[in-house]
């Protein structure tokens, strides 16, 4: 079997799927995506398929090395993200050829559902406790929320107040029935994040999320002394070379790398397993689309320290489109009890809408994050 083509789809509401044709008839998908660059991976995508037509579909670690480490210059997020969705597309191949699913070929699920979580409260939280009400009544188990609007470095404690009644209002809503993680997005720097750490603790957080911008982990040591709340971070860390330096400063409990930005299903489940080693919890970085949610999946099946999967249904960006909107079968993702099953189906097993797929690509999308500023001019972390 021979791969013969790699197409992409730019489709609303700011993803990219990636199909991968062979010359036996079976068809693979991938995410290949970094959110406001999606134009950029997929050129990625395009300059990487020369290496990949006319190349043996199942010899996915073989491929995996040779889009790595045939280029001098390798990593980052738009090489990590591109070679992610062809990963995860080699791996639906694989499956659907042996009429199994991704996990079975990982040596075999380790757990029969995955706990998952919803977003609430968008980019400038608002509303919280009705939302954690609502995602209750749904029956999901636990909400993630960001912390704050954009933080100077040293700002004011009514921002810190406000943050903290957000999430006494989630306590004041639904008590102690519901989760709740808190994303500081690296909006938050070193002085603040001490402060906000502290400030929260009492509302027992699931987790706090991103501290301190990844470009400044060094930071987390100093963060975790003044909290006992668990420490995750993640999602713009791209390889288990980066990761690598994390694990050994012993500072982080969560990592939380995202399968289509990090190298795809073979390197996630990679880090997974150096993280495990470590004694760190797994909860895959996933506000993205059916395919990246699908190969989240198949890693965590496989991982004993997997505790949680974020999940996008209903998440504020996918205004128009949502998660459920480009497969065949919904059910693929049912939730119940804040669980939702693995797939059953061969490779990822989710079948794409291929039809509405090329319809939505004739839209497009051409997705940004907002650019804020601080009350001076300058130029603030989203």
């Amino acid at each position: 079997m021979k791969v013969t083509s790699l197409e992409c789809f730019i489709v609303p509401p700011r993803w990219c799927f990636l199909k991968v044709e062979t010359d036996q008839g079976v068809t693979g998908w991938g995410e290949p995506v970094i959110e406001g660059r999606a134009y950029s991976v997929k050129a990625a995508v395009e300059e990487l398929s020369e290496y990949v037509i006319g190349s043996n579909p199942l010899a996915i670690e073989d491929t995996w090395n040779l889009l790595y480490r045939a280029g001098f210059y390798r990593g980052g997020p738009i090489h990590m993200s591109a070679i992610a969705g062809i990963d995860q597309a080699l791996w639906d191949i694989k499956g659907k050829w042996l009429n199994v699913p991704v996990y079975e070929l990982l040596g075999g699920a380790c757990r029969d559902k995955m706990r998952v979580y919803s977003w609430i409260g968008g980019d400038r939280p608002d509303d919280v406790g009705k939302e954690a009400k609502r995602q209750r009544d749904l029956g999901f188990t636990a909400v993630k929320m960001n912390a704050t609007e954009e933080l100077q470095y040293i700002d004011s404690y009514k921002k810190v107040d406000a943050a903290v009644d957000r999430v006494a209002a989630i306590r004041d809503k639904v008590g102690d029935d519901i989760d709740v993680g808190i994303d500081f997005h690296g909006r938050v720097h070193k002085p603040m994040a001490k402060v906000l750490a502290k400030a929260l603790e009492p509302y027992r957080p699931m987790f706090l999320e991103e501290p301190v911008l990844p470009e400044n982990n060094e930071a987390l040591a100093e963060i975790a002394r003044h909290t006992s709340i668990p420490i995750a971070t993640g999602e713009r860390m791209f390889s288990r070379w980066d990761f690598k330096p994390l694990f050994e400063q012993g500072y982080v409990d969560i990592i939380q790398p995202d399968l289509s930005h990090a190298g795809g299903i073979s390197e996630c489940r990679k880090i997974a397993s150096m993280a495990e080693a470590y004694d760190i919890a797994l909860a895959p970085h996933c506000p993205l689309g059916p395919v990246a949610l699908a190969s989240c999946l198949q890693v965590d099946a496989v991982s004993h320290n997997a505790f949680i999967q974020e999940q996008s249904l209903g998440i504020h960006y996918n205004v128009g489109s949502d998660l459920l909107d480009y497969v065949e079968d919904p059910s693929v993702f049912s939730y119940s009890d804040g669980h939702v099953e693995l797939p059953k189906g061969p490779g990822l097993g989710v079948e794409i809408d291929e039809e509405k797929i090329r319809q939505a690509a004739e839209v497009g999308h051409n997705w940004k994050n907002p650019v804020w500023r601080h009350a001076d001019g300058s130029i603030a972390e989203w």
